[in-house]
């Protein structure tokens, strides 16, 4: 059974949440808000920090100006690690070694450790202005990580995460996710993306699962901008067209990730509500085919999604009072997310299992399901994961005794033996597809 702690969490928990539904359908009818929102007022949120303070780095970005949808990115200090020529075992460098400083020889030293001491002055000079560019003139204030253009820097994956909530709450840099994603990060060794996507009532369905669609698309092109700017700075024609190339790269490439990841080693890692977006944005990229390259998505994640049915499971009904998310609250959740005229518990974004819910599960990339014992959603998600296996699609179920929904993201409050078990779990098996020649330890 659950420890006391996390019954007592659970109790508070439903409380506030059950509260919280239904102050929303009790107000008055909200017009869409195209705009939207990605957090609530009421959310402990932690701030970015874009220094490797633990190990790891953040960055929030907003990336469409039409929406709120926006991303956080987690940067491991593995990604400094440079390649050695002589294949000895790499070497961590201190990180605050590579922060932007204002002290000329500091930087004129950082330049020597990235570039070696033959580069040309006027080389130096480009690439300080490439520097400064690309973080902004207030250096001395900034204090935070500017990557370099050096290409030896090894390409980390990147694993794209959606938060939970149901729908309604939640976001992509509470101080639970932003653990969670810090975790990953760093066992699996990975760039994470944590999407901060539009709520719901304010945007209902699709609204959430279009906002998974258009981050991997803005991956897409952030890839082939870099390329794009990356083949024009080879020609070298002259200082002006490389200041060009300077400014463009600046201001429209994002430099953590056209120096650090590799989009065709992408992975799609969903949390409750968050795997069901997940799983759609898989199926679309199934669909998109080669629209996306070079982003490529090489397996999924779900950890214990939000899948429903009109006819109950034997966990949905033995269960139906569990921990943290029970039945009734679940179906507030649903009514406040998908439209009225919609509302449906064998929708295609509720039920995985619904005929005609396109691609055929065999062109689904690998699948690994998390679920939780004392879980009334866990057995749609083995089913759905059944049905994987079925097609020849490597879809393993990983069940945790004693564990609850969401035990392993809000593990910061929780402090469950579970969750980093579980995070530990994801990292051996993700690291299957994401190494470069099929070894988990190979990249």
């Amino acid at each position: 059974m659950p420890s006391v702690a996390v019954k007592l969490y659970s109790v508070f928990f439903k409380f506030l949440f059950k509260q919280r539904l239904q102050n929303r359908i009790q107000s008055p009818t909200q017009l869409p808000d195209p705009f939207g929102v990605t957090s609530r007022p009421d959310e402990s949120v932690a701030n970015s920090n874009p220094s490797f303070s633990d190990g790891v780095a953040t960055k929030d970005i907003h990336i469409d100006p039409f929406t709120s949808l926006s991303i956080r990115i987690f940067l491991p200090d593995s990604a400094l690690t440079f390649p050695e020529p002589d294949s000895k075992p790499h070497s961590k460098p201190n990180p605050t070694l590579l922060r932007v400083v204002v002290d000329s020889e500091t930087a004129s030293s950082l330049r020597r450790n990235s570039y070696g001491s033959s580069i040309a002055a006027e080389s130096r000079d480009q690439e300080e202005a490439s520097r400064r560019n690309s973080v902004g003139e207030g250096l001395g204030s900034y204090k935070g990580y500017a990557p370099g253009l050096d290409n030896r820097r090894k390409k980390l994956p990147v694993m794209v995460q959606f938060h939970g909530g149901g729908w309604v709450s939640g976001s992509n840099d509470s101080l639970a996710n932003d653990f969670f994603c810090r975790r990953i990060a760093k066992l699996c060794d990975v760039i994470v993306v944590a999407v901060g996507y539009r709520l719901a009532p304010e945007n209902r369905y699709p609204a959430a699962f279009e906002d998974g669609m258009k981050v991997l698309s803005w991956l897409a092109k952030q890839a082939n901008l870099a390329e794009c700017s990356k083949s024009m700075g080879v020609k070298k024609l002259d200082s002006h067209n490389r200041h060009i190339v300077d400014t463009f790269g600046a201001s429209m490439v994002e430099p953590w990730l056209a120096a650090h990841g590799n989009l065709s080693r992408c992975v799609l890692l969903g949390v409750s509500c968050g795997a069901n977006i997940a799983d759609y944005v898989a199926r679309k990229v199934v669909e998109a085919g080669k629209h996306l390259d070079p982003v490529k998505v090489v397996a999924q994640v779900l950890m214990y999604p939000f899948f429903v049915g009109s006819v109950p499971t034997r966990s949905e009904i033995k269960l139906s009072n569990s921990y943290f998310y029970d039945k009734a609250m679940c179906m507030l959740a649903w009514k406040l997310f998908l439209p009225e005229e919609e509302f449906n518990l064998d929708h295609p974004a509720a039920n995985p299992l619904v005929p005609g819910r396109g691609p055929p599960l065999k062109l689904m990339p690998p699948t690994m399901t998390i679920v939780a014992e004392h879980d009334w959603m866990r057995d749609r998600a083995i089913a759905y994961s059944e049905e994987l296996r079925k097609v020849n699609v490597d879809a393993p179920v990983l069940e945790y005794k004693d564990a609850v929904h969401e035990f392993a993201t809000l593990d910061i409050l929780l402090k469950t033996p579970q969750a980093q078990v579980c995070a530990e779990d994801i990292a051996i098996w993700v690291k299957k597809y994401i190494s470069l020649r099929g070894h988990e330890f190979s990249y």
